[in-house]
C-alpha cells in the first residue's frame, strides 16, 4: 500500500522537455492512481491537487480559518475550515459531515497542522475539499515546534504513515516564517492607533444590524487609550446620547458586558461571514485588517474592503494569553483601575478608603442605587462657557458633568445644594472658571494674552457618585447619578 510513498521519484529522461514536465507527469500518475481506485497515501501540495478535481487526495496543511459547527441541510453536522501551504498560500476551503459535533475536526488554534486521508478536491464555482465520513480521515497536531508529534484528534478511520513525522516537522517549521492571513500588525485595544492597519484578537459579546450595518461590541480585557479633545467648544457635542452610545443597548445586554476594559465598537457597512455565529455572544474571533477611529473622543473600529473576521477556538494561543492577563489584572485591585491612568491632585474625597468601582460596574448594579468611588475624567460639562459659569454664584443652578472611564460613560450632576462643597467654598467667577477649565483639562495661557487652546485633556480624578431615580414607577428609566463628598482643590 505504501509502494507509491515509498518509491524515489524518476529523474526526467533526456529528450524531456524539463524537470517541470516529469513533475506534472508524476503527479499526474498519482491522481490517475486514485481516480482508479488504487489506495495511494502520498502526501501532494494542494496546489497539484486542483489539475484533476474529482479525485481521492492526501494532503498535509496548515489550518488558517476555523468554521462554526452547524447543521447540515441534511441530518448531519457539517464545519468548514480554510486550510493552506507552501503551494497555496490562498488556501483552500475543507467541508466535514458528521453525525454529531463530537466527530468533526475540533482545531484548537489556528496554525495547527491537519493530515487528511480520502479527501476529494471538488470544483462549485471555486475550488473545495470535501471531507466524507464513509471512507475519508484526519488528524490534527497542535503547531508548535515542540510539541509531541502525536495528534490530538483523530477521526476513526486514521491511521498514522511513517513519513508522517517529517511532514509535520516541515509544517511546524515552515509556519513561523510564513504568518497566515492579511496582518501587518496584531494590537490590543490598549495600543490602538488612529489611522492604522491591524487585526485584532477579541471576544464579541454582542452584534447589532441596523438597515444593513453591522456593529460589533468586542472587549480583549484591555483599556483604550484616553483620548485628547480638540477644542473646548466640542463639550457640548460630547454630551449627546446619541453620540455616546451609538445605539443604546437593553440593559438586560449591557449587564452581559464585563466591568473591567473597554468594549470597542467595531463597525461595518456590508454583509460579514460568520455573523450569524457570532450573534451568540460565545465566540473569540480575530478581525484582520482593520482601522480605527476617534470620535469625540470614544474609539471605534471600521471594516475596509479587505478586512475580514476568522472566528478561533477558546483554546487559540492569543485567546488563552488574553485570558491569563485579564484574570491577572481582575484579580488585584490596582490593576483593575485604568491603565495608563495617573490620578491627579485637582479633586479631594472623603472616603478615601472605600472601595473602588468602575462606572460599568454601577451602571450594572443590580441595585438602583448605588454608592461608589470611581477614577473617571470630566469630558464635558453643562454648562461650559464662562459666560454660563458666572451664574452659578446664584446656587440656584447645577451642573451636568459627563464622566467616563475606559468602560463607560455617564452624566453625573453637582445639585445646586451641592455646588459649594463642590468648589471648596468659593463661588466667585474667578474660581469657578478655573476649576471647570482644571476638570476638563483647559491648559492655562502660556503668556498675558488670552489665546484659544487648540487641545484639552481632562486629567483623571478621584469622584464619589451615588445613583438615585426620579420616578418610582420606572427607577431603572429615570435613574441619575449625583457627585457628593468631592471638592476640587485650588
Amino acid at each position: 500500500m505504501e509502494e507509491a510513498s515509498a518509491r524515489e521519484r524518476k529523474r526526467p529522461r533526456e529528450g524531456d522537455a524539463s524537470e517541470g514536465n516529469a513533475r506534472m507527469r508524476e503527479v499526474w500518475k498519482r491522481l490517475l492512481e486514485a481516480a482508479a481506485g488504487k489506495p495511494q497515501y502520498t502526501y501532494l501540495p494542494i496546489a497539484d491537487t486542483l489539475k484533476v478535481p474529482g479525485v481521492r487526495v492526501c494532503l498535509f496543511a496548515v489550518v488558517a480559518e476555523i468554521g462554526a459547527a452547524v447543521h447540515s441541510r441534511g441530518t448531519d453536522f457539517t464545519v468548514t475550515l480554510r486550510i493552506v501551504d507552501e503551494s497555496c498560500k490562498a488556501g483552500i476551503s475543507a467541508t466535514f459531515f458528521a453525525e454529531e459535533t463530537a466527530l468533526l475536526p475540533c482545531v484548537k488554534s489556528s496554525g495547527d497542522v491537519i493530515s487528511l486521508h480520502n479527501v476529494e478536491i471538488q470544483h462549485h464555482g471555486e475550488f473545495c475539499v470535501t471531507f466524507n465520513k464513509k471512507f475519508s480521515s484526519f488528524a490534527l497536531f497542535e503547531r508548535k515546534v515542540s510539541a509531541e508529534c502525536s495528534p490530538y484528534q483523530t477521526s476513526m478511520k486514521y491511521h498514522g504513515r511513517k513519513h508522517d513525522k517529517e511532514l509535520l516537522t516541515q509544517m511546524r517549521t515552515w509556519l513561523p516564517n510564513n504568518p497566515l492571513g492579511l496582518k501587518d500588525l496584531e494590537l490590543q485595544l490598549r495600543s490602538l492607533k488612529s489611522g492604522s492597519t491591524f487585526d485584532l484578537v477579541c471576544k464579541v459579546l454582542h452584534v447589532h444590524e441596523n438597515s444593513g450595518k453591522w456593529i460589533f461590541y468586542v472587549w480583549d480585557g484591555t483599556d483604550t487609550p484616553a483620548a485628547e479633545f480638540q477644542a473646548i467648544s466640542d463639550a457640548e457635542a460630547v454630551e449627546s446620547p446619541l453620540l455616546l452610545e451609538g445605539l443604546p443597548l437593553p440593559r438586560e445586554v449591557l449587564c452581559t458586558m464585563p466591568c473591567v476594559g473597554t468594549v470597542l465598537r467595531i463597525f461595518s457597512d456590508r454583509s460579514v461571514n460568520k455573523v450569524l455565529h457570532m450573534q451568540k455572544g460565545i465566540y473569540w474571533a480575530r478581525f484582520c485588517n482593520i482601522t480605527c477611529e476617534q470620535e469625540f473622543g470614544i474609539w471605534k473600529g471600521v471594516f475596509l474592503y479587505s478586512s475580514r473576521v476568522r472566528l478561533l477556538s477558546h483554546e487559540d494561543g492569543s485567546v488563552v494569553d488574553r485570558l491569563k492577563m485579564y484574570d491577572s489584572r481582575n484579580a488585584n485591585k490596582v490593576h483593575r483601575q485604568p491603565m495608563a491612568s495617573f490620578p491627579s491632585n485637582v479633586a479631594d474625597v472623603e472616603y478615601e478608603k472605600a472601595g473602588y468601582s468602575t462606572l460599568m460596574e454601577s451602571l450594572t448594579h443590580h441595585e438602583v442605587t448605588h454608592k461608589l468611588k470611581t477614577l473617571v475624567r470630566v469630558v464635558a460639562a453643562y454648562p461650559c462657557r464662562a459666560s454660563e459659569l458666572r451664574l452659578l454664584s446664584t446656587r440656584k443652578y447645577c451642573i451636568r458633568l459627563t464622566l467616563e472611564d475606559p468602560t463607560a460613560r455617564t452624566h453625573a450632576y453637582v445639585h445646586k445644594d451641592n455646588v459649594v462643597k463642590f468648589f471648596g467654598g468659593f463661588l466667585t467667577e474667578e474660581v469657578v472658571i478655573k476649576k471647570m477649565n482644571k476638570l476638563l483639562g483647559v491648559p492655562e495661557p502660556e503668556d498675558s494674552e488670552e489665546v484659544a487652546p487648540l487641545t484639552r485633556n481632562p486629567p483623571w480624578i478621584w469622584c464619589c457618585l451615588i445613583s438615585y431615580y426620579l420616578d418610582k414607577n420606572d427607577r431603572w428609566g429615570s435613574r441619575r447619578y449625583q457627585i457628593y463628598a468631592t471638592t476640587i482643590r485650588d
